[in-house]
């Protein structure tokens, strides 16, 4: 990339910031805090649970700004270039702010370490969407932990607040923030720290060329899984190529009766569409994570990463979605259930990346059915995701799709499941028959999470949840 640049460029509230020469693997929070000074933020888990080191992030969309709360402990540096990062210090610099206001009015802190984090979640959605109930609060702070608390002072506080869009300095200043932000550097980015190299591409050619001249290279999306590899592992990526520039991978397109998402779309931009499509759908996406990690998490790099307890790939198995694969300027399709080969172990040949999933959309008098089985509702990993589509045509199967997350070192179908259920009577002795077949599919494995037993019978319950649920 020769016209790439070697600083990343953005906002520090509102002042403009260059860096250049910095280890471009370092947190935003690692940055903050042990660079610019600024310890409002704070690190608790560091891998994107506790909302601690909540910060925002505002970008240009459309004629207007987009502010979304981020976990700054697992954002690369590289990801504030082109935008302006607001941190807890920048709210109160001429009087409290609203948000911050309404937590001393409800006396919503105690020991104080979580409030920042929960103060930028709120200033996000205070000028994002209304909050107007409590079920919208609690999917709101899902990714914010307080120990002191027990919350109800800090959901009273964001229902005050939050109900409706907030009138403060950045509203104020969004014109000129605007116009500062559209004058930063533009264009590829091309790093080097020490032996390091970081590049973040701003075509699809250029991504592909990258990607076939250096096979080696780390794939960057969302980096809620990449990043943890450095501060957690402590494991060194001397190459990185970051795929968040791209906009040719951040579509999300309906054609033909097929559903086109870009390999860079994040889970919160699918997932008012995918709900869309299926409301199973909807509320499988709001259970992933929380707000932060879902507006950096993407539903490529949960394929890419060949986890087999990642929650999207048993509904898109469920749904019969293919994958898009690129190398140079070849693509090559395959079913989503042909891509994971064994443990962290994926169909990806040298060069190669995934450019998109298909999905198609439901046939009527299809029925999609995805239940995530996991010790909490929310901000918890599956110990068993099973996702169903089944067509009944006049009380018989006339077709069925079984898939299941952390049953086997893959997600992975159930054919011999399958086989119990297609073309027979569409009851329960024939449900039991697909049940008792389900232990052909998979020995699952015991872990931290559940036990080799309870998986199995899981998956077995699963599936006449989806007969009880649908016997009509």
């Amino acid at each position: 990339m020769t016209d790439a640049r070697d600083s990343v460029s953005f906002l520090l509230g509102h002042a403009p910031r260059e860096i250049r020469g910095a280890d471009p693997t370092m947190t935003v929070l690692e940055w903050l805090r042990g660079k610019a000074g600024l310890c409002g933020t704070k690190e608790g888990c560091a891998e994107g649970d506790c909302g601690a080191c909540t910060v925002v992030l505002a970008e240009t969309v459309g004629a207007g700004l987009r502010y979304r709360a981020m976990n700054a402990c697992i954002l690369f540096l590289p990801a504030l270039d082109g935008k302006q990062l607001i941190t807890v210090e920048h709210l109160a610099e001429r009087a409290l702010h609203p948000v911050q206001q309404a937590m001393v009015t409800y006396h919503a802190s105690q020991c104080g370490f979580c409030t920042p984090g929960f103060v930028m979640a709120m200033f996000a959605a205070a000028h994002t969407a209304p909050v107007v109930d409590r079920g919208a609060v609690d999917t709101l702070l899902a990714g914010n932990l307080c120990r002191c608390t027990g919350y109800r002072s800090i959901a009273d506080a964001t229902l005050d607040v939050c109900a409706a869009p907030v009138d403060d300095q950045f509203t104020e200043a969004e014109a000129t923030t605007l116009a500062v932000l559209a004058a930063l550097p533009k264009g590829p980015l091309a790093l080097r720290h020490g032996g390091r190299r970081f590049w973040a591409p701003d075509s699809l050619a250029t991504l592909a060329a990258l990607v076939e001249a250096y096979p080696e290279a780390v794939i960057l999306a969302g980096g809620t899984d990449v990043v943890l590899w450095v501060t957690k592992q402590f494991r060194e990526l001397d190459a990185v190529i970051a795929i968040g520039g791209v906009a040719e991978l951040r579509e999300l397109t309906t054609d033909g009766g097929v559903l086109r998402i870009g390999a860079g779309v994040c889970y919160t931009d699918a997932m008012a569409v995918l709900a869309g499509l299926h409301p199973a759908l909807g509320e499988l996406v709001r259970r992933i994570g929380s707000v932060q990690v879902r507006n950096s998490g993407t539903i490529g790099g949960n394929i890419a990463n060949g986890s087999p307890i990642g929650d999207m790939p048993p509904a898109l198995m469920a749904l019969g979605a293919r994958l898009v694969l690129r190398r140079g300027v070849v693509t090559r399709e395959l079913p989503i259930e042909d891509f994971f080969l064994a443990y962290r172990h994926t169909a990806l040949a040298p060069g190669e990346f995934i450019e998109r999933m298909d999905i198609p959309i439901l046939l009527e008098g299809a029925v999609l059915a995805v239940n995530k089985v996991s010790k909490r509702p929310d901000q918890d990993i599956s110990a068993v995701c099973g996702a169903f589509m089944v067509v009944i045509a006049d009380g018989w199967v006339a077709d069925i799709r079984i898939a299941y997350g952390g049953m086997a070192g893959v997600p992975a179908r159930a054919p011999a499941a399958e086989q119990a259920l297609l073309g027979r009577p569409w009851n329960e002795a024939t449900i039991r028959g697909a049940m008792a077949a389900i232990e052909e599919d998979f020995s699952p494995l015991s872990d931290m999470r559940a036990s080799a037993a309870y998986r199995a019978t899981v998956a077995r319950n699963l599936l006449l949840k989806l007969y009880l649920d649908h016997a009509a």
